[in-house]
């Protein structure tokens, strides 16, 4: 497949390009990071069995719910900068809006708080909510994944993070089944449901932060070459 070459863009572009791409990198370290650290010092609070965002709940809830809102804002202007980047071809339109998807998603699933030990069958109005928005970011993460895959496996540039993309939808998709059996008690996995959901989340940002490190180098590489002098 031929990508026809679009205009190169302006240097304020890339520089709008590449602190997109900073941004996506800062938000899938701090998500990450922040319900690591928070879920050590939660009184009570265990990783394994419990969700990322029971971490809302109670007198300090506050920090995962600024959490989620900050770490969704990141992504999205993420999301926007990787729409600049990819202005024609393959995925160019649906990959960008999908991690816009995951950004805004995130956003609206800090106010609106989970149910406590629920995340498929939520029951209060803002439990539901809060588990709309998070079937959209599990719903959204392999498929971008996926989408993104069409592009890079032919693109020259993005090319070697085809692999890692490709593996990376698959373990989202595998694990997003896992997830749904963990729920049920009877599972033997439902002790273990906190950790699987963390895999997840973790595979995700993972995979965030590194195209958004390749994209970020892209321009750092590449931008004095196009504003030298023939």
């Amino acid at each position: 497949m031929i990508f026809r070459t679009a205009p190169g863009p302006t240097a304020d572009a890339e520089r709008r390009i590449r602190r997109s791409a900073a941004a996506g990198m800062i938000g899938a370290f701090l998500f990450v990071s922040v319900f690591t650290v928070y879920g050590w010092l939660y009184p009570g609070y265990s990783p394994t069995r419990m969700f990322v965002s029971e971490l809302s709940l109670g007198p300090y809830g506050w920090v995962q719910i600024l959490n989620f809102v900050l770490t969704g804002a990141l992504i999205l202007v993420f999301g926007v900068g990787l729409s600049a980047h990819f202005s024609t071809g393959t995925a160019s339109r649906t990959g960008p809006a999908l991690i816009q998807g995951i950004g805004v998603s995130l956003i609206a699933s800090g106010p609106f708080t989970t149910d406590p030990l629920a995340m498929f069958g939520q029951s209060s109005i803002q439990g539901v909510v809060h588990g709309v928005f998070g079937a959209i970011v599990f719903t959204f993460a392999p498929i971008s994944c996926f989408v993104f895959y069409r592009r890079f496996r032919h693109d020259p540039f993005w090319r070697p993070l085809s692999g890692w993309t490709m593996a990376t939808g698959v373990v989202l998709t595998v694990g997003i089944v896992v997830l749904k059996i963990s729920q049920q008690v009877e599972s033997g996995l439902f002790e273990w449901k906190g950790l699987v959901q963390r895999v997840l989340l973790i595979a995700l940002m993972a995979w965030i932060f590194t195209v958004a490190y390749r994209l970020r180098s892209h321009y750092r590489t590449t931008a004095p070459a196009r504003r030298s002098p023939p």
